[in-house]
């Protein structure tokens, strides 16, 4: 994964120092089965801290749906269908767990139900100065994809902001809260893209439609060419081995 996206994509809790990583210890192995729904922690979860210390890890996992804790009986492991599957960490433990495919799976399923209502809203709804976004986040994926070597970064950070500028043309802030969790799921997509050799490029002309189609004021077009982008990469994506270092 290129270093800086690494950055964005863990915008979750700290892993550094005690607390850290009993939060992420005991998430893991509550997302993996470890530990199961309706255990007890933290005895089950078998971490060496203090009370004080693991009642705050305890805090945090609660808030990400994991746990929860009542008088008598203590604090137990919750369903599957309470975990806030959009907590950044959440997501990362749970991607861990599920075969590389599954995962990039469901991602493009959010996607589709999302992002070509979202360019068709924007092609509708947008204002020269989000038009202009869109078009300065293009013009930087292209220039990042076309210099020696490819600066791989760039181009992601570019690509988010396109995305993020279709959300913003909408002009609908409750569409805009949703829009931080899309990204999240798209940063997950973007760095499995680039492990398939010359999607990036290949994809570049379709984004180029979107931002046509958008700046034309063409909903349907915007809409179905967006649709176009995500089943591609979702396609390409679902090529990809379990595992392996990322490829050009």
């Amino acid at each position: 994964m290129p270093r800086n996206l690494a950055a964005q994509s863990n915008p979750g809790y700290p892993q550094g120092g005690v607390h850290g990583r009993i939060v992420h210890t005991i998430g893991r192995r509550i997302v993996s089965g470890e530990i199961r729904p309706g255990e007890q922690l933290p005895n089950a979860a078998h971490v060496r801290a203090s009370r004080g210390v693991v009642r705050e890890a305890i805090k945090v996992l609660a808030a990400k749906g994991l746990v929860v804790s009542r008088p008598r009986t203590g604090t137990r492991v919750r369903s599957p269908e309470a975990w806030n599957l959009l907590d950044p960490d959440v997501m990362a433990w749970h991607q861990e767990e599920l075969p590389r495919g599954a995962f990039l799976g469901k991602l493009t399923e959010v996607r589709l139900l999302i992002e070509p209502a979202t360019a068709e809203l924007a092609a509708r709804r947008g204002r020269p100065q989000e038009r202009a976004a869109l078009q300065a986040a293009f013009r930087d994926m292209r220039d990042a994809l076309y210099r020696s070597p490819p600066d791989y970064d760039a181009y992601n950070e570019a690509d988010l902001r396109f995305h993020r500028a279709i959300v913003q043309a909408c002009q609908n802030d409750i569409l805009e809260q949703m829009g931080a969790i899309v990204n999240r799921t798209l940063l997950v997509a973007f760095n499995a893209a680039l492990r398939v050799p010359g999607l990036p490029r290949a994809s570049l002309s379709r984004h180029e439609a979107i931002l046509d189609a958008i700046r034309r004021r063409q909903p349907n077009r915007a809409r179905d060419a967006m649709r176009r982008l995500v089943q591609n990469t979702g396609r390409a994506i679902a090529t990809l081995p379990p595992n392996g270092s990322p490829r050009r």
